[in-house]
């Protein structure tokens, strides 16, 4: 069993929201749902709680009202081996939600997620400073990052 479960604390949308990511990520599911008892706020049988695995990671999704909202300060990575992976998660997570520079945007319901391409990782882990700069530079620009054009900057070609 996982130990550590991130909690996502949305207003009334933790339902759909959850539904929403087990439709973008493979390997997902909605794991349960709990429904609000006589003496918790807002109507006996709405969904409170859902529990649910994003590709075998454990989340938890709350209806908590609109005390809180998110911010970009916490924000989910999704590592992309390939271009199609970034601009699968790009194309799906933006529906109806924010764009942000380098990689980064905010879904519908208001969470950050980082759409991050590892070969970017691996060329900022380089031995080559230089290449990896260049590499920074032609990243600061985007929004969803494009692999090709990081590794021509990274190569200096």
């Amino acid at each position: 069993m996982q130990k550590i479960n991130p909690c996502l604390w949305f207003d009334h949308q933790a339902e759909e929201a959850a539904e929403f990511y087990v439709s973008v990520f493979p390997d997902s599911r909605i794991v349960s749902r709990t429904r609000r008892v006589d003496g918790l706020p807002d109507e006996v049988g709405d969904v409170m709680v859902v529990a649910f695995e994003l590709a075998g990671q454990g989340y938890i999704a709350l209806n908590g009202g609109p005390l809180f909202r998110f911010s970009p300060a916490i924000s989910l990575a999704i590592p992309c081996e390939t271009q199609d992976e970034v601009d699968h998660y790009w194309a799906r997570l933006t529906e109806g939600g924010e764009e942000g520079q380098c990689g980064w945007l905010t879904d519908r319901y208001g969470v950050t997620w980082q759409v991050t391409p590892t070969p970017l990782i691996r060329m900022f882990q380089s031995d080559d400073r230089a290449a990896a700069a260049r590499a920074a530079a032609a990243m600061m620009p985007m929004k969803k990052l494009d692999i090709a054009a990081l590794q021509r900057a990274f190569d200096n070609a």
